[in-house]
């Protein structure tokens, strides 16, 4: 453990201290704040940090996104009381890019594998790099989802947060067991960026297909120990200041991607990047993320009902013959979720629809992928 307070800065007091005070249960009330006393993670299942490095974007900004979001946020009124929920300031901006990067790896380690979450707000996408290193530093495998309307793998452009994609899925040694990619749009992506994907055995969900299959999507998040959210993924019409396309999620499905960021056992940390204060309409884009993270402890309050997996009793068992074998399927009676048995032992996350093809004597898809990459 590491004295967090050096990498770390309170939050603004213009934040709190608005003409109307917070009234109670509003998250201004009951959000654990670093204003002038740090507080105690410990007792947080929630972490909330501000990060301001858009560098990897190639720029600075004059505005603190995260305190943007602050402003609205502490308006948000909190339901979930078994989640409580600490605000440790910003992260410190390093001298250079590589010690931004360092600052904020660092203050991550400190609650992985604690069942802690940690919500990252502001910066460049390229920020992701940095939950990555929390796992590749320690030679730690890790499992990541990525939404994103790009995919960052333009080895020819010197902008990092086009291009880290690189250095986080081809290095060597390489820590990423398995990699989601979640609402991409064809036309920002070349075709050979799919084709090496599917080569690395990772998987890649155009925007269509995810807005049409989101329960699909719950499994691939519930497995992620860290996920990485690029704003410019929800339309321009409900993140104009995130936004790029007129097309992408809406802000209901961003919400609904959050809380399953937020239902993951594993889920060690979540990034909202690409937030521009200075692009804002009416502080829209500040409210959406606010929401999206209200969901994810929306989420966080759902995983902590869910019954351990030995626990029988609290869960319906199905077996059915797949690949020449007899598998088992388990479904929550508490939360309606999925897991698939591989190999005879391993439980992983899936949906009904894995079921209902097993069932049907058909191999999910789902099960071919973990297959290929774990045994």
């Amino acid at each position: 453990m590491y004295d967090l307070e050096q990498f770390l800065e309170p939050v603004n007091p213009n934040v709190l201290n608005g003409d109307v005070p917070f009234y109670d249960r509003q998250f201004g009330r009951t959000i654990d704040i670093f204003s002038e006393t740090f507080p105690d993670v410990d007792k947080a299942d929630v972490i909330i940090a501000g990060i301001d490095e858009f560098r990897g974007a190639g720029f600075f900004s004059d505005l603190n996104p995260a305190d943007e979001v602050r402003t609205q946020l502490y308006k948000l009124l909190h339901w979930h009381q078994d989640i409580s929920a600490a605000d440790i300031g910003n992260i410190k901006t390093g001298a250079t890019l590589n010690d931004s990067y360092s600052c904020v790896t660092t203050v991550l380690k400190d609650f992985v594998n604690t069942g802690k979450s940690v919500i990252l707000i502001g910066g460049s996408h390229d920020l992701t790099l940095a939950q990555y290193k929390v796992y590749s530093s320690e030679n730690q495998f890790a499992e990541s989802a990525v939404i994103d309307s790009h995919i960052d793998l333009q080895s020819e452009s010197s902008v990092k947060s086009e291009n880290f994609l690189m250095d986080m899925l081809t290095s060597e040694p390489n820590f990423i067991r398995y990699y989601n990619h979640i609402g991409f749009q064809s036309y920002f992506v070349h075709p050979y960026m799919l084709e090496t994907m599917d080569k690395l055995r990772f998987d890649c969900m155009r925007v269509g297909i995810a807005r049409e299959k989101m329960d699909e999507i719950e499994p691939l998040m519930r497995q992620s120990d860290f996920i990485s959210f690029d704003l410019n993924a929800i339309r321009y019409g409900d993140a104009p200041a995130g936004g790029i396309s007129p097309n992408g999620f809406t802000g209901e499905e961003a919400c609904s991607l959050s809380r399953f960021a937020g239902s993951g056992e594993k889920t060690d940390s979540f990034g909202i990047y690409g937030y521009r204060p200075e692009k804002d309409t009416n502080h829209i884009t500040a409210l959406q993320i606010a929401q999206m993270i209200w969901y994810f402890i929306d989420g966080k309050s759902r995983s902590k009902q869910e019954s351990a997996l030995h626990d029988k009793q609290n869960f319906n068992e199905f077996h059915t013959p797949l690949n020449g074998e007899e598998t088992v399927f388990l479904q929550s009676k508490k939360t309606g979720r999925w897991w698939m048995q591989i190999g005879g032992k391993k439980m992983i996350s899936c949906s009904y629809n894995d079921y209902v093809y097993a069932s049907n004597n058909e191999i999910p898809e789902r099960w071919l992928r973990a297959q290929e990459r774990d045994f």
